[in-house]
């Protein structure tokens, strides 16, 4: 090899290095600018941390928070993001089930339960748009960033569709969108609630199971309940700590 490629190679290599190394300590910094960016473009809070309350005791199943979510955020068939399961305990275990669709109905338990139920609750899902959100942290790209408020978004211009975040949820409300070939899941109704209006499934809840507010106002019942400390989250050894605070919540959920 003559000696000028030599040389030529040797500065070629010692470049990509430099550049590796540049792009390795830049790339957190670009992540950051880029989520800064993504959450300086949606409206501010003015001061505002939502919370979202289930009250396991008042939920009968009825499903219209499912159908309510559909229609508004117009989700996929073949989607969901938000669905109720049922639990049914029994001295030899726990039975569940879910409405994981529009419209669909439970059937009554199981006929092999009868006489055997010690206790029934239906529990609603949903994101838990999560302080410390592991789909914030693995996105490659700072698609997902966490906007004004609390809520966890997906920026549609940004999200490459790769499924990491989907693969990092513990709490399995995210998924691809056929229809959009990006990632998807619960905003809590962001388009609504910045326009002043409550998430679609707290306003069609016939028991008010599902409440939603400023978990920093007193007056809020929202906030009165996230202070009485009397609440509890799924996965909490997870440590993302969930915004979705569940009332009565039998320890036999996960």
């Amino acid at each position: 090899m003559e000696p000028s490629n030599c040389k030529n190679r040797r500065g070629f290599l010692q470049d990509l290095v430099i550049g590796a190394a540049a792009l390795a300590t830049l790339g957190p910094i670009a992540l950051m600018s880029r989520r800064s960016r993504a959450a300086a473009a949606v409206p501010t809070a003015d001061g505002k941390e939502y919370a979202f309350v289930v009250d396991v005791s008042k939920c009968i199943g009825c499903g219209y928070c499912v159908q309510a979510c559909a229609i508004e955020n117009d989700v996929p068939k073949e989607s969901i993001r938000t669905w109720v399961e049922r639990y049914i305990a029994t001295d030899e275990g726990v039975h569940v089930d879910a409405i994981d669709k529009p419209g669909k109905m439970l059937e009554p338990p199981p006929a092999e339960l009868k006489g055997k139920i010690k206790w029934e609750a239906f529990i609603p899902k949903l994101c838990n748009q999560c302080e410390n959100a592991p789909c914030v942290q693995v996105c490659p790209v700072g698609a997902t960033f966490t906007a004004p408020g609390g809520f966890v978004l997906v920026d549609p211009e940004h999200c490459i569709g790769c499924g990491y975040c989907i693969q990092a949820c513990p709490y399995g409300v995210r998924f691809f969108n056929k229809e959009t070939h990006i990632a998807d899941k619960c905003t809590w109704c962001y388009h609504r609630v910045t326009k002043g209006l409550e998430p679609a499934c707290v306003t069609v809840c016939p028991t008010q199971a599902r409440q939603f507010g400023d978990r920093n106002d007193p007056a809020d019942p929202v906030g009165q309940i996230y202070k009485s400390d009397n609440w509890h989250t799924l996965k909490p050894e997870m440590h993302s700590d969930s915004r979705v605070l569940y009332l009565g919540l039998p320890r036999e959920v996960v």
